[in-house]
């Protein structure tokens, strides 16, 4: 592949890495613990290996000889090297620091801006002991020893046991496998067909990493007979071996190496891959398109697993949304069914304006009605006119209070049914009333009691309108377009309709006789608006705390980003995997 093809593929990479780092999963979604983990492993991956291999696609083939407890790894590489440089022993896990053997010139090649950058480089000279394990703030670390005599353009990583008693050593094992350009999996006669190791075999097949098999303390005589059944395996599982070499069963010398002849076919494999840089190349060339590849495909995965969470967080919000929806349109037929003007409204407004005598005894005229109405209210104490505010006041906050009660109960069970809902209220129950919002009612309606009179204020403009409803007062008016307002469009039945819905009426018949038919009409419509408006304010409010746990989440880019970031991916392994092919050509 051409400079600017890779300088190409590595941008659309890094974008697709940092798309990728900021996907959180945050809804407790059936798949969201698979995803969250899932998405650590694709970063991670792609920070370890598939960016600083494009950096550099010459750098020297890292080989990770990895295995199971106790199958010989660190005895290989010491022997491989000709002096023990790496830590075994009988007490396990014996491998619990990885150690990185690299020809002394190729120091650069593996700093952690060139490859495991979260990993803790910790040097050490030729012939020193290697040093305990140490964690620098959390960090793994990566024990860094030059080694001469390692074939031209090859590293060997002593990893860590994948099937380990130790959950970080299991991690740290599975994180150096994702980052090897070629795997040396180190089993044994008993242990290779263990179902821990397999499990990560398939996964490297699918990534098309090179394998090379050393199987070690195998009885004599009986090499061909499990090398045979090893290769069977193999195949079935989508795997071509580069090597498969068994060791026999043998002794060990004072410095615990084995005869160097026991691994002449290995070491003649390593030099002859260190004599041929196209060989290295092609290896890391296609073990990195496999990477390219299989990360796509757990972009994919990922992007269905971000599709559920908004899915989730749609059905949250479609719950909170028709609750409070709900509670609104109650709200509104409330003031609009005549319920407002029964019980202790319908009290205070008889005692206001009289009883059913006095309406009987208004002429048909409109005119007169506004003489007489007007004459006989100028008498009216004033507390009468509190009294009916006040009721008019307790009615409507009695309505505010109970829907938005049965509103924030409702949002509260279905939440509690949701698995995701569950595990946002995270045992809060939000459902109750908080102690600000009685008073919160009774201020929007004390307010929305204003709005009426500056409605009446700004109708009644003209003199002649204002000398009018003056001569009741604003607050007489005021009292009288609330009436009207929530009994215009009044449901009252029996005797209420001829008490309460007449009251309202007269009333009614009052203001058109101040203001006109059609104004009074716009006042009241208005009046209506304005409450409804702070009604919906009010409701608005007292959803914000379900609101406010949603608006938490950090649900990270969406589905249609991450399926994006997959076609990316997938461009960019067939780009390289067509550059492979034309360099095979």
């Amino acid at each position: 592949m051409h400079n600017e093809t890779i300088t190409h593929i590595l941008q659309g990479v890094r974008e697709a890495r940092d798309t990728l780092a900021a996907a959180h999963f945050p809804l407790e979604t059936g798949g969201a613990g698979a995803a969250r983990d899932l998405a650590r492993k694709t970063v991670t991956q792609l920070d370890d290996y598939i960016i600083p291999k494009l950096s550099s696609l010459d750098a020297p083939l890292t080989v990770v000889v990895g295995g199971s407890t106790g199958a010989g790894k660190s005895t290989l590489v010491n022997t491989l090297i000709g002096e023990p440089v790496t830590r075994s022993g009988a007490i396990r896990p014996t491998t619990r620091q990885p150690v990185l053997l690299h020809r002394p010139e190729d120091a650069g090649a593996f700093t952690p801006e060139r490859i495991l950058p979260n990993l803790v480089r910790v040097p050490v000279e030729p012939g020193a002991s290697l040093p305990g394990a140490n964690p620098h703030n959390g960090q793994d670390e990566l024990v860094m020893v030059p080694v001469p005599g390692l074939p031209a353009g090859v590293a060997l990583v002593d990893a860590p046991d994948f099937d380990s008693v130790s959950d970080e050593n299991r991690r740290l094992a599975k994180q150096l496998l994702a980052a090897a350009d070629l795997w040396l999996f180190v089993t044994t006669a008993n242990r290779y067909a263990d179902a821990v190791p397999w499990e990560i075999l398939r996964e490297a097949a699918k990534r098309d990493i090179t394998i090379a098999v050393v199987l070690n303390r195998v009885p004599e005589g009986s090499e061909d007979e499990i090398e045979a059944d090893l290769t069977r395996m193999l195949a079935e599982a989508g795997i071509t071996a580069a090597l498969i070499m068994s060791v026999t069963e043998q002794d060990r010398d004072d410095q615990g190496l084995l005869p160097a002849v026991a691994l002449t076919p290995l070491t003649f494999w390593l030099r002859s891959l260190g004599a041929d840089a196209d060989a290295r190349s092609a290896i890391a060339r296609r073990t990195l398109e496999g990477a390219v590849r299989g990360v796509a495909g757990q972009t994919r995965q990922l992007a269905d697993a971000q599709r559920e969470q908004e899915d989730a967080e749609r059905a949250l919000r479609q719950n909170l949304n028709d609750a409070y929806a709900h509670a609104f349109e109650n709200v509104k037929e409330s003031t609009k069914d005549g319920q407002m003007l029964r019980g202790e409204v319908l009290t205070r407004w008889q005692d206001f304006v009289g009883t059913g005598e006095f309406f009987r005894s208004v002429e048909s005229t409109v005119g007169k009605i506004r003489d007489r109405i007007s004459g006989f209210l100028r008498g009216t104490p004033p507390t009468k006119v509190v009294e009916v505010e006040q009721a008019l006041e307790v009615g409507l906050h009695s309505v505010i209070m109970e829907e938005a009660a049965a509103a924030a109960e409702t949002v509260q069970r279905r939440w509690l049914e949701d698995r995701a809902g569950r595990a946002l209220l995270a045992g809060e129950d939000l459902g109750g009333q908080d102690k600000d919002f009685p008073e919160e009612i009774a201020e929007s309606i004390r307010a929305w009691q204003q709005d009426v009179m500056d409605i009446i204020s700004q109708e009644g403009a003209d003199k002649r309108q204002k000398a009018r409803f003056m001569s009741l007062g604003v607050n007489v008016t005021a009292v009288i377009l609330m009436i009207a307002v929530f009994s215009m469009t009044g449901g009252l039945t029996g005797i209420e309709v001829g008490i309460a819905g007449g009251s309202g009426v007269v009333g009614q018949k009052l203001l058109e006789a101040i203001f006109g038919e059609d104004a009074v009409r716009r006042m009241a419509n208005r009046a209506r608006e304005t409450l409804e408006a702070r009604v919906k304010e009010l409701l608005d409010r007292h959803a914000q705390r379900f609101e406010d746990r949603l608006n938490s989440l950090e649900m990270g880019p969406d589905h249609q980003a991450l399926e994006d970031v997959a076609v990316t991916l997938t461009s960019a392994g067939e780009t390289m995997m067509a550059g492979e092919q034309n360099q095979d050509g």
